[in-house]
C-alpha cells in the first residue's frame, strides 16, 4: 500500500503549544505516523508575518514546539520534524505561486478576513500576512502532500492551495503538483476557556500542555460556564458549555460524562463539581506528557539535532520537487 505524504503548516513558534492544538492536529499526527510519511513544519517564516518586529520571540519558542511535539509522542523516528526559514526551496516555490493568485482572491480567503479582524491590523495588514496562504500553499505542494490534518478554519487554505496546483499544472500542461485533502478531526476546535470560539495564544484564553498543576485548576476553575446556570438546581446548557467541550475532548468514561451532562441539564449540578471532574481530567492528560517534556529538556542538544537533521532531509525531498517546477516552466538553465 502506497503512503501518504503529510505536512502540516498549523504551528507557528510564537509560544507554547495548548491543548487546542492537541484536538486540532496533534493527536491526528500521533496516529498517522505510524502508517504514513509525515513532514511536520515548524512555521518560524509564517509566525514572521505578524511578529516581524519581534523575531526573538519566535526564535525562542522555535525548539520549545519542537519540545512540545516530542513530549506528545511525534517520533523523530518515524515524522519528519523540521524547520521552515531552513527550506530554501519554499520560499522561491512561494514567489512562483504568487503570479497565480489575485491579490482580490486572498483579500476573500474566509481564513485571512478572520485573522484579520482578530489581530486588530486594520488598514495596517503587512503584505507577508496576505500571500501567508500562498506560502503554506508552497509548504504543502513542496512535499507533494496528499493529505494535510487541519482545524475546521483552515479548510479555505486547503482548497486555495488545490486552485494553485490546478492553475499550475494547466498552464504549464504537467502534473507535477498534488492536490491535498484537508483532514477534519472529529472535534476540530476546542473554544476557549472564556467562552470565545477559537482558543489562541493572542486572546490568552488557553490552556497549554506545558502548564503547571496549579495553573491548570486555576483556569479551569475561572472556565466560562452557561451564563444562565445562576443556581445549583437551574436547569444548565451542556451545548456550546466549554467544560463539556473539554470533557467531550479529554475525558476516558464516557458514561460518567454522560451523566454529568444528564445530572447538569435537569438541575441541581452545579458547576464547581463539574469543573472540579475537569481539572482531574486535563490533569491526568497532561502529567505523562509533562513527564517526557522534562526528560527531552535534560537533553536539549539531541532535540536541536532531530530538527536539524530533519531539515537536512525536508531540504531533500523540496528540492526535487523545486527541480521539477521549474523544468516546467522552462526555468532549468
Amino acid at each position: 500500500m502506497s503512503r501518504k505524504k503529510i505536512i502540516l503548516t498549523g504551528d507557528r513558534p510564537t509560544g507554547p503549544l495548548h491543548v487546542g492544538h492537541y484536538v486540532g492536529s496533534l493527536r491526528s499526527r500521533l496516529e498517522l505516523q505510524e502508517d504514513h510519511e509525515q513532514f511536520v513544519m515548524i512555521a518560524d517564516m509564517q509566525a514572521l508575518t505578524d511578529y516581524a518586529k519581534d523575531p526573538k520571540r519566535v526564535r525562542d519558542h522555535v525548539f520549545q514546539v519542537a519540545l512540545d511535539y516530542l513530549a506528545v509522542g511525534i517520533d523523530p523516528k518515524k515524522s519528519t520534524i523540521f524547520i521552515q526559514s531552513l527550506i530554501p526551496a519554499l520560499s522561491e516555490l512561494t514567489m512562483y505561486y504568487l503570479n497565480l493568485v489575485t491579490w482580490n482572491r486572498l483579500k476573500h480567503n474566509p481564513t485571512v478576513k478572520q485573522e484579520i479582524t482578530q489581530k486588530g491590523f486594520g488598514e495596517s495588514v503587512p503584505a507577508g500576512f496576505m500571500t501567508y496562504p500562498v506560502s503554506q500553499a508552497a509548504d504543502i505542494t513542496a512535499f507533494k502532500a496528499s493529505l494535510v490534518p487541519v482545524g475546521e478554519d483552515q479548510r479555505p487554505m486547503i482548497e486555495q492551495t488545490n486552485e494553485i496546483v490546478r492553475s499550475f499544472n494547466r498552464i504549464y500542461q504537467t502534473d507535477v503538483l498534488v492536490e491535498a485533502e484537508g483532514l477534519i478531526p472529529k472535534i476540530a476546535r476546542l473554544p476557549g476557556i472564556d467562552g470565545q470560539a477559537k482558543m489562541s495564544k493572542s486572546l490568552n484564553n488557553a490552556i497549554y500542555l506545558s502548564d503547571a498543576p496549579d495553573v491548570v485548576l486555576k483556569k479551569v476553575k475561572k472556565m466560562y460556564t452557561d451564563p444562565n446556570h445562576l443556581r445549583v438546581e437551574d436547569p444548565g446548557q451542556v451545548e456550546g458549555n466549554p467544560v463539556f467541550s473539554y470533557l467531550d475532548a479529554f475525558g476516558s468514561d464516557q458514561e460518567k460524562i454522560q451523566e454529568l451532562k444528564d445530572h447538569y441539564q435537569r438541575g441541581g449540578l452545579g458547576d464547581s463539581v463539574v469543573k472540579k471532574y475537569l481539572a482531574d481530567v486535563m490533569l491526568e492528560f497532561l502529567e505523562p506528557i509533562q513527564k517526557r517534556r522534562a526528560e527531552f529538556e535534560k537533553n536539549l542538544d539531541q532535540v536541536v539535532s532531530y530538527v536539524m537533521e530533519g531539515s537536512e532531509k525536508a531540504k531533500a525531498v523540496t528540492e526535487k520537487t523545486l527541480q521539477e517546477v521549474r523544468s516546467a516552466m522552462h526555468l532549468n538553465y
